[in-house]
């Protein structure tokens, strides 16, 4: 039987250093600092290839959780680091993980590399930003998640990937299936990993950690380190290096925070208000069906809406974010599942149509905005029975919000959100092109086998 050798290192700059014996880690939201903080990408062990396309991109100057992850990973280490989306963390870890695979080749249903996300979205915006660095050293990727084509994404692993960016549903399909093996990971990634807790995948992780080759390398990124993300540290990471760079997405000292009291009668036109704003808007409902609703009465009012939650097709999620990025949508009306790892560049309003579930959930949404230091405002409408409880759970995050009594027409909801009265002409989404429409239909009915099959299992 062919021996495995602990460790593949690669010449970076610096040898790659030998990985300890795991030893249990307290988790610890305190920074550590274990070297120079960089001021330059030049500064940092990486890949030439990778300094190149840096420079061409016009990235200089590396982000803060960059600054101080980037030469542990490179070096080997495990990395443990607290940062809020949109942070950076994609390049913290792409880079020296693509550094650190240079030269180096997959086999066929064997990857080298493998990146685990808690959503869709989430898993496209890893595989889009790490795809001109992976090209520049000739290092393939895919990206495996539920909604597109199980067969496509089989096939795209059995031809050879060095990198698989995945969710960890989708993933266990493949490994079940036999298309997919686990033991050649070196590098494995969880991004977001509170994130992945939350949603309930806490299991599945385990066991796909439990599958990687022992004494590979594992960085873990997450907003908060608490609870289940604490164990799979204690468990799973050797000696990690630590950095922390962000407060809790409430704590940031750009972003405001705001309770407006609204009776339940003036509610649907104080948000088809807000929806007609100049400027785009993330509006959190709790349900799917809640969603779909508030999106109808704001296209009848005449604002640009589209709902996005976990009920639509993959390209239709898709299709939407890219209408909403692009300015064709200007309210997005999104379930906390379907929102998750979502980025949005300069985006400063959040509202919470309905109050969050807890104070995580409300930390999660209001990080949509207010992200890499620009200003951003998150705006919660409470009718009179939900106020008691969403004081509560706003101490328990906390944040200090401002309380303000607000109807449709008044001066107050304008200032703080930007509201303007909504034409009243019923506004019509661009339609998709037809193979976007026959696309939705496969993939519906692709879900739908799915759903029966595990009924029958």
């Amino acid at each position: 039987m062919r021996r495995r050798p602990r460790r593949r290192p690669t010449q970076t700059g610096q040898q790659a250093v030998a990985k300890a014996t795991p030893t249990p880690t307290p988790v610890t939201a305190e920074p550590e600092f274990t070297g120079p903080l960089a001021t330059s990408f030049t500064e940092l062990p990486l890949h030439p290839s990778l300094a190149a396309v840096l420079a061409k991109q016009g990235l200089t100057v590396p982000s803060p959780i960059q600054a101080r992850t980037i030469a542990d990973a490179v070096a080997g280490r495990d990395v443990l680091g607290r940062a809020r989306t949109g942070s950076g963390k994609t390049l913290a870890f792409g880079l020296p993980m693509l550094t650190r695979l240079a030269g180096r080749r997959a086999r066929s249903r064997q990857p080298l590399a493998l990146v685990l996300v808690p959503t869709r979205e989430l898993a496209a915006q890893v595989a889009a930003a790490l795809a001109p660095y992976a090209s520049a050293l000739n290092l393939r990727t895919v990206t495996v998640v539920g909604g597109l084509s199980l067969g496509r994404q089989a096939d795209q692993v059995r031809a050879g990937a060095e990198i698989v960016i995945a969710t960890p549903g989708r993933l266990n399909d493949l490994l079940d299936r036999g298309d997919c093996k686990l033991d050649q990971i070196d590098i494995t990634v969880l991004d977001e990993a509170d994130q992945m807790a939350d949603m309930g995948f806490l299991p599945q992780v385990t066991s796909l950690l439990t599958a990687t080759a022992p004494g590979g390398q594992r960085m873990l990124f997450s907003a908060t380190l608490d609870g289940d993300v604490d164990r799979l540290v204690r468990r799973f990471l050797s000696n990690p290096a630590r950095h922390s760079v962000d407060p809790p997405a409430g704590a940031v000292t750009t972003m405001e925070h705001h309770l407006l009291h609204v009776d339940a009668a003036d509610k649907d036109t104080a948000t088809a208000h807000i929806g007609a704003r100049d400027g785009r808007v993330i509006m959190f409902v709790k349900t799917k069906h809640r969603a779909d609703r508030v999106a109808r009465r704001l296209l009848a009012s005449g604002v640009t809406a589209a709902a996005l939650h976990g009920g639509k097709s993959q390209p239709q999620r898709t299709r939407i974010l890219d209408q909403f990025k692009s300015g064709a949508v200007n309210a997005l009306i999104a379930t906390d599942l379907a929102a998750r790892g979502i980025h949005i560049d300069d985006l400063d309003l959040v509202v919470n149509y309905d109050p969050p579930n807890d104070a995580k959930d409300y930390l999660h949404r209001g990080g949509r905005t207010a992200r890499a230091g620009r200003t951003g405002t998150v705006v919660t409408l409470v009718v009179a029975e939900e106020r008691r409880e969403t004081a509560r759970l706003l101490a328990a995050a906390g944040v200090a919000a401002r309380t303000t009594a607000v109807r449709p027409h008044d001066q107050e909801l304008a200032r703080i959100t930007g509201a303007r009265t909504p034409s009243g002409t019923p506004a019509v989404l661009p339609a998709p092109p037809a193979a976007a429409t026959s696309e939705d239909g496969q993939a519906a009915r692709r879900s739908s086998r799915s759903r029966r099959g595990r009924r029958s299992r």
